[in-house]
C-alpha cells in the first residue's frame, strides 16, 4: 500500500506537500476504511484550484518511467508547466513509501518535465539498493541480487534506472528482491481516472476501448442496465448496431434510441464509472485507485452508492469530491477523510483536538469550521 507521498515544485505544489495515509486512529466502525494503519477508503476535500486533480497526477507521475502500464495518451496536456512558475528550479522532487507486510520500499527521483529523470533511489527497510545521479554521473549503483554483470552507464538516456534494471535483470528469488517486485506490482496495478464523461485514465492498461462496445463485448449489457436501475435511472436497454459498431440503445415504447445521444451527463458518467468498475472487480491484481472529482455530476444517494461500491473493491482507494453530504461516520471515518489546502493535506481526526467519535456529525462540524488545516 501507498503509506506516505511527497511532491515539491509540480505545478502548483510549489513547497513540499505531504500526504501521509498513517495517521490513523482506533475507531473501532468502519474498519474495513483501513488496513494495516494505512487509510485504505480515502475521501478528498478542498477547496476549489486548490490542487487535488494535481495531486492525483503527481502521484501518477510515477507509471510514466516504472510501470508497463502508461494509460491514454491524451493526459500528456496535464503534465505541461511541469514545475512551478513561481519556483526558480526547475526540479520537480517526488518521494513515494510503501508498506508491504512488514516490510517498506521508499522511491525518491527527481525530474526536470514528464520525460526527463535528474536523479532516482530506491530504498528496502531504510537499506539502499538502487540510486543513480546524472547531475554527477551516468553511471548507476544497484545492489539487487542477480544485476552483478549488469551493465549500469546509461549514458545520456532518460530511461528510469528502475525501469531499466527491471527490463535488463534476472533478480534472484530471495526477500529483497521480493520486495522490489511487490513494488513494480503496484505500480503496475495503479489506476487513475476522471469521473468527468471522458474515457481519460492513467495506467493499469495500454490501448482504450469504446465504453458501450465493451459493455456488449464483455456480455454485461444486462449487469448494467440492472446497475443503472440499482442507480435510480429507470430504463431498459438493447444492443444496436451503427454502421459497423456495435453500441447501446435505451429502449423507449418501440423504439430504440442511441444511449450517448440522449443519456444525461450524470448517466455517462455512470457509464465511464461501470466501464472502470468491471475491471476493479474482475482485476486481482489492481492496487490502489485514484477517482478524480467522482461524483461531479451525481445526486448525493448515488454518490453514497459510489463509494460503497469501491469500498469493497481490494484495493487502496482515494476519491475526490465537494459532496459533504457523504461526510459521515456510517460511510467512513474521520481518519480517511482527508481536508485538502494550499500546503497540506490532513484527516478529520488530525483537523482537531477534539476527541470524534461514530456519534458526530462531522459534516455539521465540518461545516461550522470546526477543522482547521
Amino acid at each position: 500500500m501507498l503509506a506516505k507521498f511527497e511532491v515539491t515544485n509540480f505545478k502548483n505544489f510549489a513547497n513540499k506537500f505531504t500526504f501521509d495515509f498513517t495517521k490513523t486512529k482506533q475507531y473501532e466502525f468502519n474498519s474495513e476504511c483501513v488496513n494495516n494503519g494505512i487509510a485504505y477508503k480515502s475521501l478528498v476535500y478542498g477547496p476549489n484550484a486548490v490542487g487535488k486533480s494535481n495531486l492525483g497526477f503527481a502521484i501518477f507521475d510515477l507509471i510514466y518511467h516504472v510501470s508497463k502500464h502508461q494509460g491514454s495518451p491524451n493526459n500528456k496536456p496535464n503534465y505541461r508547466h511541469y514545475s512551478n512558475a513561481s519556483n526558480t528550479s526547475n526540479l520537480v522532487e517526488f518521494v513515494f513509501e510503501f508498506q508491504f507486510g512488514e516490510n517498506k520500499v521508499k522511491y525518491l527521483y527527481g525530474k526536470t518535465d514528464q520525460e526527463t529523470l535528474v536523479y532516482e533511489k530506491l530504498l528496502i527497510n531504510s537499506d539502499e539498493y538502487i540510486s543513480i545521479d546524472k547531475r554527477e554521473s551516468t553511471i548507476g549503483e544497484v545492489k539487487l541480487e542477480g544485476t552483478e554483470h549488469l551493465k549500469t552507464d546509461l549514458d545520456d538516456s532518460n530511461i528510469s534506472f528502475v525501469s531499466y534494471i527491471r527490463n535488463n535483470s534476472i533478480l534472484s528469488d530471495n526477500h529483497v528482491n521480493k520486495c522490489f517486485a511487490e513494488f513494480l506490482n503496484f505500480v503496475d496495478g495503479m489506476l487513475f481516472f476522471r469521473s468527468l464523461g471522458q474515457n481519460s485514465y492513467i495506467g493499469i492498461k495500454e490501448g482504450s476501448s469504446q465504453i458501450a462496445a465493451d459493455i456488449i463485448k464483455k456480455g454485461h449489457l444486462r449487469d448494467f442496465e440492472s446497475f443503472l436501475n440499482s442507480a435510480g435511472i429507470s430504463c431498459k436497454l438493447k444492443e444496436i448496431d451503427i454502421g459497423d459498431e456495435l453500441t447501446i440503445a435505451f429502449v423507449i415504447g418501440s423504439k430504440a434510441i442511441p444511449f450517448y445521444e440522449i443519456a444525461s451527463m450524470g448517466t455517462k458518467t455512470l457509464s465511464l464509472f461501470y466501464y472502470w468498475f468491471q475491471r476493479l472487480e474482475e482485476e486481482d491484481k489492481v492496487s490502489f485507485v485514484f477517482v478524480d472529482e467522482f461524483d461531479a455530476f451525481y445526486h448525493h444517494d448515488l454518490s453514497k452508492l459510489i463509494v460503497e461500491k469501491l469500498k469493497k473493491i481490494n484495493a487502496q482507494v482515494v476519491m475526490t469530491t465537494h459532496n459533504t453530504s457523504i461526510m459521515t461516520n456510517d460511510l467512513l471515518r474521520p481518519d480517511c477523510y482527508f481536508l485538502m489546502w494550499e500546503n497540506g493535506i490532513n484527516s478529520l481526526s488530525e483537523s482537531t483536538l477534539k476527541d470524534l467519535r461514530s456519534s458526530h456529525n462531522i459534516e455539521k462540524m465540518y461545516k461550522a469550521g470546526a477543522f482547521s488545516g
